[in-house]
């Protein structure tokens, strides 16, 4: 288990095959996924989530040194969602992404997580924007993606879904 970062109540660290159940609810849960146009309506079983985090996450990280991690809760010591920057080959950008199960919704964890995985892409990863795709009736997102500072650009259309994309710049040096 390699822990990525930390913050005051959370440690990511990359995922690894022991965490399939957790991983499975994450994408099967119909409120988890309500807005996420994951295809076929998320996982269908726990080896089909094994397959997905098999050739998503950990291919990611072998692939590009970074993906979406684990995010684990200090005092629970539980995985209660993901966040991290993936690759979007359709589009040649890194995107920020996240989630959480619901129990863990409303206690600003998500945009939490997601301050030091910015800062990690601009200073780490030397990356000069990350984008944030969000469903336009996800307000919940949508809020975590403002509150990080990010930019709506306007609606796009990705696999059939309408998104709104949002950006976030790279820090300048003075």
């Amino acid at each position: 288990m390699r822990s990525i970062l930390e913050t005051e109540r959370l440690f990511l660290r990359e995922f690894d095959e022991g965490d399939v159940a957790v991983f499975y609810e994450l994408g099967s849960d119909p409120q988890v996924i309500r807005y996420t146009g994951d295809p076929g309506g998320g996982f269908q079983s726990l080896e089909h989530a094994r397959e997905i985090l098999r050739s998503h996450p950990l291919a990611d990280y072998r692939k590009h040194g970074f993906g979406r991690w684990a995010c684990v809760h200090k005092g629970s010591g539980d995985v209660i969602g993901f966040a991290g920057l993936k690759y979007l080959d359709d589009l040649n950008e890194v995107d920020l992404g996240y989630r959480l199960l619901p129990a863990w919704w409303g206690a600003g964890l998500a945009t939490e997580a997601c301050r030091p995985i910015l800062d990690f892409g601009f200073a780490r990863l030397g990356l000069n924007q990350i984008i944030a795709l969000v469903d336009p009736a996800n307000s919940a997102s949508i809020r975590v993606l403002e509150k990080l500072g990010m930019t709506r650009l306007g609606i796009i259309q990705l696999h059939g879904d309408e998104c709104v994309k949002y950006t976030s710049d790279a820090p300048t040096s003075p």
